[in-house]
């Protein structure tokens, strides 16, 4: 895989002007019929995101046709006629995005400490992203929450933000990053036993750890821009390809981004 992103720097920061270009290759040692692909690429448009053009190009050329999943999600199904024995993927996009700025969030009454309770009419479309996936060997999930919500109450008082804001920092701080190739993610139990991980690992970690609070959080997948890379500097982990963070909903805000590979929120 290549990955090349442009930037455009713009007089009102934090705006960015940003092309993607991702190129995958496979190589086969005989010519081989395709099956139909599932490629997703294209993001969603937002407030803070705005997507300004989107192409895929596929060799041997395939039949594209597009369609929203169950979440909402833009896919294009690619079906080829030709064999071949080389396949190359190619999307680029262009957008222009738009971070906060500042990390003053207003949070709702309701979910300002913990627990956190969700209003009434937004329970049926959160209870399952706040519910726990993993069996969580020895405890060592609740352990590591139960030592950051320790750490971070005052008085006996928990507030929500602080405690999200060190369960993102604690994870780069406690554990080390690593790139894996392999298919999988690991529990986050066994994140912990390791003491290491991938990005999508630790986004996995700090998920079911927001969750053992009683938050919705949910998996996200894109890519890392470092601007250090312009300079041939990077101090991002993951700068470059594809990345793994995370969302937690929070009353007011609503869904909110933590990268607990990098420390980053929004």
């Amino acid at each position: 895989m290549k990955f090349d992103i442009a930037t455009e720097r713009q007089d009102r920061p934090p705006m960015v002007k940003l092309r993607i270009t991702h190129q995958t290759n496979y190589k086969y040692t005989d010519s081989v019929a395709f099956g139909p692909h599932r490629l997703m690429f294209r993001p969603r448009d937002s407030h803070d995101l705005r997507l300004l053009g989107a192409t895929i190009k596929t060799t041997p050329a395939a039949e594209l046709t597009w369609f929203h999943d169950v979440f909402g999600n833009s896919v294009c199904k690619a079906s080829f006629t030709e064999r071949s024995d080389n396949l190359t993927i190619v999307s680029r996009i262009d957008l222009e995005h738009h971070g906060i700025e500042s990390l003053s969030i207003p949070i709702s009454a309701e979910a300002d400490r913990v627990p956190v309770f969700y209003p009434t009419e937004e329970l049926p479309d959160l209870s399952r992203l706040a519910e726990r996936y993993y069996r969580d060997a020895g405890g060592a999930l609740e352990t590591w929450v139960r030592r950051i919500l320790a750490d971070t109450s005052i008085d006996g008082v928990t507030k929500t933000w602080t405690v999200l804001k060190e369960m993102n920092a604690r994870v780069g701080r406690e554990l080390a990053y690593s790139q894996r190739w392999e298919e999988g993610t690991q529990s986050p139990s066994e994140t912990l036993l390791l003491g290491t991980g991938t990005c999508r690992d630790f986004a996995l970690l700090f998920m079911e750890a927001a969750r053992c609070i009683g938050l919705a959080s949910r998996f996200v997948t894109g890519y890392l821009y470092d601007p250090a890379l312009d300079e041939g500097n990077a101090r991002l982990s993951g700068a470059g390809a594809t990345h793994a963070w995370a969302q937690v909903y929070l009353p007011g805000p609503g869904w909110v981004e933590f990268d607990p590979t990098n420390d980053i929120i929004g």
